[in-house]
C-alpha cells in the first residue's frame, strides 16, 4: 500500500517505470512546462487564464537501425510540445480530464509512441495545484479517420446557408431545403435573431449570452418547420452529421464561446457569424438566402446571395 501511495504522486516517469513491460521500451519526457491558457468549467475561468504545468512521459519503439545522430529518426521532444499548443489553440475546453485525453491522442498518433503518461496541474486556483494524470497505450488510441485513398483525415467542405426571418416563414421553404439537399454537400444551416425585442443587459458578456440564445430559440422555430432541420451545436455533432450526409441547423452558444480565437462580430450580425461558422469548417461556399445584409468583405470562402 505504502508503494502504491508513493506511486500515486511520484513524477509520471516513475510511474511509467514501475508499470513498464517485460521488455522495458525507451522513454522521454517533459518535466515541469507551464504554459497559460484560458480553461475551466466556472464562469469565474471564463475570460481569464491561469497556469498550467505539464508532465509528459511517452514510451517509444527502439528504431530498428542506427539513429547516425539524425533528430529525423526519433520523436522529438518539439512533437511534445507542439500537441499540447495544438490542443490549446483548438478549443476551449472546460475539463483537464479532456485536455489530457486529446493530448495524449495526439502524441499517440506519432508513430513512435508506444504508451503516454499526462499529467496536467492547474497552478491558480487554489493554495496548492489541482491536477488529472492518465496512462494511454497505442493499442487503445482511438481510430483516426481514413479516406478511401488511404490519406488520413479526408475533409469534408459543407455547405452553410444563412436563412433570413422572411426564409424561416416563407411557405416554399421545404422546396429550397430540396434544392439545398440536391447538391450533394452537406448543409448546414444557420439563422439570425427573432422578431421582436429582446431582452436588455449592461454587461456586453451578459448580452453576448443573451443573443446567442435567442438565436438558438430561432433554430429551434426552423427545426419545427422540416424534420430534415436537427439541432445540434458541438463541434463533435457537427463533425458526425456532415459524415451521415445530413442537413442540420446551428445553435451556436457553444461553438462561439468556447473558441479560442472566436468570432469579431457581435451576435446581432447573424451573416457575419455564419461567415465565420463557414470559414471555421473550410465550407465549399457560404449562402444567404433571403432579406438579409451582405456578409463582411474579404471573406476566406465564396459567397452567393440567394432570393427566395
Amino acid at each position: 500500500m505504502t508503494t502504491d501511495i508513493r506511486l500515486a504522486f511520484a513524477h509520471p516517469e516513475e510511474r511509467a517505470s514501475a508499470t513498464a513491460p517485460a521488455m522495458p521500451r525507451d522513454r522521454i519526457s517533459l518535466r515541469d512546462h507551464v504554459v497559460e491558457a484560458e480553461i475551466g468549467a466556472f464562469q469565474a475561468e471564463r475570460g481569464t487564464t491561469q497556469r498550467l504545468r505539464f508532465n509528459i512521459v511517452v514510451e517509444v519503439r527502439p528504431h530498428p537501425e542506427p539513429l547516425q545522430d539524425d533528430v529525423d529518426r526519433i520523436l522529438s521532444y518539439d512533437r511534445i510540445t507542439e500537441a499540447i499548443a495544438a490542443e490549446l489553440s483548438a478549443e476551449r475546453v472546460n475539463l483537464l480530464e479532456t485536455l489530457s485525453e486529446r493530448v495524449a491522442e495526439r502524441i499517440l498518433a506519432e508513430p513512435q509512441a508506444m504508451r503516454v503518461f499526462v499529467r496536467i496541474e492547474k497552478l491558480d486556483r487554489g493554495p496548492g495545484a489541482l491536477g488529472v494524470e492518465i496512462a494511454r497505450a497505442r493499442a487503445h488510441a482511438p481510430v483516426r479517420a481514413v479516406a478511401e485513398d488511404g490519406a488520413p483525415g479526408a475533409m469534408l467542405h459543407p455547405l452553410v446557408v444563412y436563412l433570413s426571418n422572411e426564409a424561416i416563414a416563407a411557405p416554399g421553404l421545404p422546396a429550397h431545403l430540396d434544392r439545398l439537399q440536391a447538391q450533394g454537400l452537406p448543409v448546414i444551416l444557420c439563422v439570425g435573431l427573432p422578431e421582436g425585442a429582446l431582452p436588455e443587459a449592461r454587461v456586453p458578456a451578459a448580452q453576448r449570452r443573451i443573443d446567442l440564445l435567442a438565436i438558438e430559440q430561432n433554430a429551434w422555430v426552423l427545426a419545427g418547420r422540416d424534420r430534415r432541420c436537427v439541432v445540434v451545436q458541438s463541434r463533435t455533432e457537427i463533425d458526425w452529421a456532415m459524415k451521415q450526409g445530413q442537413m442540420i441547423v446551428w445553435a451556436p452558444s457553444k461553438l462561439v464561446l468556447d473558441a479560442v480565437d472566436g468570432p469579431s462580430a457581435s451576435p446581432r450580425n447573424a451573416v457575419a457569424l455564419a461567415l465565420w461558422l463557414a470559414e471555421t469548417l473550410a465550407a465549399e461556399r457560404l449562402v444567404v438566402l433571403g432579406g438579409a445584409a451582405r456578409p463582411p468583405a474579404g471573406s476566406r470562402v465564396p459567397v452567393a446571395q440567394e432570393p427566395l
